[in-house]
């Protein structure tokens, strides 16, 4: 009998784990291109007039909120322009990579709802003619939505965490969700085992 794993519809679970390997990288593939527009000179000459604007238009009660961000930001806006286009890039990087996904993926959906709160003003004002809720909160979803694929899925066989895992005994603590990594390094999901798996054959 070969050891080869299977799932019950006889499928490889190598192969089972292609399409969300390419839903991730895919999205990192897009988060990389907005990274890059950030580092654009137009993006740094409109940065402070879009978030001061994004209050315009608002309920009172979220004034405070955006004032605050208005006065953090508007003494040090340089620093804030770069550090905008920084993080961008490292999500953009370790989400292709498959670099530390529960700690990217987490920080994402932070970084995405802070971006949506602030830059997006929540994807308002809701008055008439208001077209959609900011594309920030879909990419907060979005990586939801790759949060909850690890946790159901394990270790992904197509990342550098799955190297990484390897080596150091600890990695799993910031790469994988709800699951110690080392009881699954016989998985036949992983492409090196199930490549040494297809050569295996039991009596």
């Amino acid at each position: 009998m070969s050891t080869t794993g299977t799932r019950s519809d006889g499928r490889s679970l190598a192969g089972s784990h292609w399409p969300r390997t390419v839903l991730r990288v895919g999205f990192g593939v897009v988060w990389l291109v907005d990274a890059v527009m950030k580092w654009l000179p137009g993006f740094r000459a409109a940065y402070m007039d879009a978030v001061m604007g994004e209050g315009d238009g608002q309920p009172g009660w979220l004034e405070p909120w955006f004032r605050f961000w208005s006065a953090v930001q508007h003494p040090r806006v340089t620093a804030f322009e770069y550090l905008v286009a920084v993080v961008e890039t490292l999500i953009a990087l370790a989400v292709i990579l498959g670099f530390a996904r529960k700690l990217t993926y987490s920080a994402a959906i932070v970084f995405s709802l802070l971006i949506w709160g602030v830059a997006e003003g929540f994807g308002g004002p809701y008055t008439a003619g208001a077209a959609d809720v900011g594309t920030a909160l879909i990419y907060a979803i979005v990586f939801a939505a790759l949060l909850l694929f690890s946790y159901y899925d394990g270790p992904a066989p197509w990342s550098v965490d799955r190297l990484l895992e390897r080596k150091i005994s600890w990695w799993h603590r910031i790469a994988e969700v709800g699951r110690r990594a080392s009881t699954r390094d016989s998985s036949p999901t992983d492409p090196v085992n199930t490549s040494q798996a297809h050569q295996t054959i039991a009596a």
